[in-house]
């Protein structure tokens, strides 16, 4: 016989895991509630089918922005052997920005806020004017595939911004798949470049090492930044902001660029720069800040560890270089790494879901 007490007791239920995180979640950021406002709680674990389906789109978006990026240095140094590097690089951000105010204006989003307009200029110096810049004046010198072996630091270099600006935590297992994948593609570009002709100039530093080099530092902010962004305004709406920011500033750097040579490009050459224009400096970002969005940043960035191999792989389709057997191992020792490396745990901070791309 059950007891009176018992009787009228109210029945309880167990507190699910996404309960548990969205109170945890509101505790955290409500004044009163036992937690600071903007405190930092280690996000909970969501249930694990719904966690697995979160983290496979956000490497299929990864994978999508990183299948646009691969053809961006090849069609780079077509565009730069026929116009001015400096029009190039600047001339492309300048048919994206114009391309974002249509869409802005169609769609009207919410405007940016407060400091994301200085976070915005962040996102804007590293991948619409420094990435693009740097990387166009390198590809006036360097093959693509010694400036493949460079640009294969930056899945490891943005993830190492994303623990610093987004507090998010790999664990060992993360980092040595990332450098793992990172002496693979070194390994991979030797092999398909040419042997060890691909890494010569890394024995003595060259201008455009140090080119592409700052291209890796100015775009690994950039793609921090703006993953992170992206779940506060979205995806799309990030890069167009940051395009419409900049500009002004990239259309008379384009200028200065038009008037140090005459525009003058055969039909390979417009092709190469639409493409880097409004593929590579616009639609892609789309595909790509979505995928950071829904993170861990450093695991969606990790994806970048094939740009090197497709990259080889177009040049192959393309421009009709040759590829062997060794070449094919080593593309899939890269993407044992970069599969190792998306799926190892990473620990991050608890954020609102990312904003709807």
């Amino acid at each position: 016989m059950k007891s009176k007490s018992s009787a009228i007791a109210p029945a309880v239920h167990p507190l699910s895991a996404a309960d548990a995180s969205r109170i945890c979640h509101a505790r955290a950021h409500t004044p009163g509630a036992g937690g600071a406002i903007g405190a930092t709680v280690t996000e909970a674990d969501p249930p694990g089918h719904a966690h697995g389906s979160r983290a496979n789109r956000g490497l299929l978006f990864g994978f999508v922005g990183v299948l646009a990026f691969s053809f961006t240095l090849p069609f780079t140094r077509v565009a730069v052997s026929t116009l001015d590097p400096l029009f190039v690089g600047a001339g492309r951000a300048v048919v994206a920005g114009l391309l974002a105010i249509v869409v802005l204006a169609i769609i009207r989003p919410p405007r940016p806020r407060g400091t994301q307009w200085v976070r915005l200029l962040v996102v804007a110096a590293g991948v619409v004017a420094g990435f693009p810049l740097l990387t166009s004046f390198a590809m006036q010198t360097a093959p693509a595939a010694h400036g493949a072996v460079v640009i294969g630091v930056l899945p490891a270099a943005t993830a190492v911004v994303a623990v610093v600006r987004g507090g998010e935590r790999p664990s060992r297992r993360f980092w040595v798949a990332s450098i793992a994948g990172l002496l693979a593609v070194i390994a991979f570009v030797a092999v398909s470049g040419g042997g060890l002709d691909a890494l010569g100039g890394m024995a003595g530093l060259q201008p455009s090492d140090v080119l592409l080099l700052g291209a890796v530092v100015l775009a690994a902010i950039g793609y921090a930044e703006g993953g992170l962004l992206s779940r506060e305004l979205g995806s799309w709406q990030t890069i167009c902001w940051a395009l419409v920011v900049a500009l002004p500033v990239m259309a008379v750097v384009a200028g200065v660029g038009a008037s140090r040579a005459p525009i003058e490009a055969g039909v390979g050459g417009w092709i190469a720069f639409g493409y880097a224009s409004v593929v590579s400096m616009f639609l892609g970002f789309f595909a790509w800040y979505r995928g950071l969005a829904i993170g861990p940043i450093a695991n969606v960035s990790q994806m970048q560890l094939l740009q090197p191999v497709l990259t080889i792989v177009w040049a192959a389709l393309l421009f009709g270089e040759r590829l062997d057997a060794l070449v094919l191992v080593a593309a899939v020792v890269v993407v044992a790494c970069a599969a190792f490396a998306v799926r190892a745990r990473v620990r991050r901070p608890l954020a609102p879901a990312p904003a709807s791309a």
